[in-house]
């Protein structure tokens, strides 16, 4: 364990003593009782301390093309030392990697112990310019990416975020100088998709993704579209023309085909075609590089 970031205990109005904490991490801003955990279900209130649970306990460890991530106008060509804990701040009904983002608030947390010496330090072996934050969400394991990612910088390496775009300000102040390229899940763009289908709000990401963009942080946005629930022509234009008049015509968008899976069985696969008129509104909107995924 490691005491979290970027949290404050909360003072009870009748000036009893409390235990309650808020989590600053995301978005979500969670207040904590003692004994209790996050959304996330990595973060805990431990007699009015709050502690990460997953600090250097590492989940997944792969060596992945950057293009995977998917970045395809940062560092081409090369391979990313790709790093994850448990966890996650969002509840996806569609999750690729539920089997370790969705964790039980009552779980034991596991994973391969190691440092963030070791993590760089196997980045360097395998002749990685880079070391990415992925598969789960790198906001709620920001203690140990922090600390990772500072050190990379004195190696010169570059860090790469994958994310779902919830964290906070205060979280997005401590880990830009040291970030130099994210790809943000854009996953659709209505405030109900993102309330009953990921657990969270559309708002927030709308502004972080104008926020890292002035920070000239290096991005590229993912959408993956979803029949029925966020493949109408009006919803993939109103996302490219935010783009494009928010962002720049130059940051890339990846639209990516959807396949049934964790609590989306009964959704079918995208159409091919479907995707292939993504890049077109793409296009037409103004966006110089839309990109097809999974087909």
């Amino acid at each position: 364990m490691k005491e979290a970031l970027l949290y404050k205990n909360l003072d009870p109005p009748n000036g009893e003593a409390s235990s309650k904490v808020q989590c600053n991490v995301c978005n979500h801003r969670c207040i904590i009782n003692e004994g209790k955990r996050g959304i996330c279900g990595v973060r805990e209130n431990r007699e009015g301390k709050l502690y990460s649970l997953v600090y250097g306990k590492i989940i997944a460890e792969h060596i992945d093309p950057i293009e995977k991530k998917p970045l395809y106008h940062f560092l081409p060509g090369t391979f990313s030392f790709s790093i994850a804990t448990v966890g996650c701040n969002f509840r996806c009904l569609h999750c690729q990697n539920a089997d370790i983002s969705q964790v039980p608030t009552s779980k034991s947390v596991g994973g391969k112990t190691r440092t963030p010496e070791e993590i760089v330090d196997d980045t360097i072996k395998n002749k990685c310019p880079s070391i990415s934050y992925t598969y789960t969400e790198p906001t709620i394991f920001v203690e140990f990416a922090l600390d990772c990612m500072k050190l990379a910088r004195k190696k010169g390496l570059k860090n790469v975020w994958v994310s779902n775009g919830y964290m906070t300000k205060e979280t997005l102040d401590l880990v830009s100088p040291y970030l130099d390229a994210t790809n943000i899940d854009l996953k659709a763009f209505t405030e109900k998709f993102y309330q009953e289908v990921c657990g969270a709000r559309l708002q927030p990401v709308l502004e972080n993704l104008i926020d890292i963009k002035k920070r000239k942080i290096h991005l590229e946005i993912t959408t993956l579209i979803i029949p029925g629930k966020n493949d109408s022509e009006k919803e993939l234009k109103d996302i490219a023309e935010f783009i494009k008049n928010k962002l720049g015509d130059d940051v890339p968008w990846h639209v990516s085909r959807f396949f049934p899976h964790h609590k989306m069985l009964d959704v079918p696969s995208t159409p091919v075609e479907k995707i292939n008129q993504a890049v077109e509104i793409g296009k037409k909107a103004g966006l110089k590089y839309v990109y097809a995924g999974n087909i």
